[in-house]
């Protein structure tokens, strides 16, 4: 099965996320199928980058998204 869900990259106590295709039979943080965004929740500004048109044809292939990166995309009103 294939989700929509968050990879953490980063330093320690430096998070930073990004928004990535995953099959959930690999590892957690294994190679993802596609990249969509980021997100870096100390960073200053708008810290959510995505590609919302990918999302979507990701959606129509049949792929879940997770509840992390589907509260995301409503609170950032998308």
């Amino acid at each position: 099965m294939v989700t929509i869900r968050l990879m953490r990259v980063g330093k320690r106590s430096q998070p930073q996320y990004r928004v990535a295709v995953l099959d959930s039979r690999r590892k957690n943080n294994g190679a993802c199928l596609e990249t969509l965004g980021t997100w870096v929740p100390r960073g200053k500004g708008e810290g959510l980058k995505v590609k919302l048109e990918r999302v979507k044809i990701w959606q129509a292939r049949g792929a879940s998204v997770s509840p992390t990166v589907r509260g995301l995309l409503k609170r950032a009103g998308r």
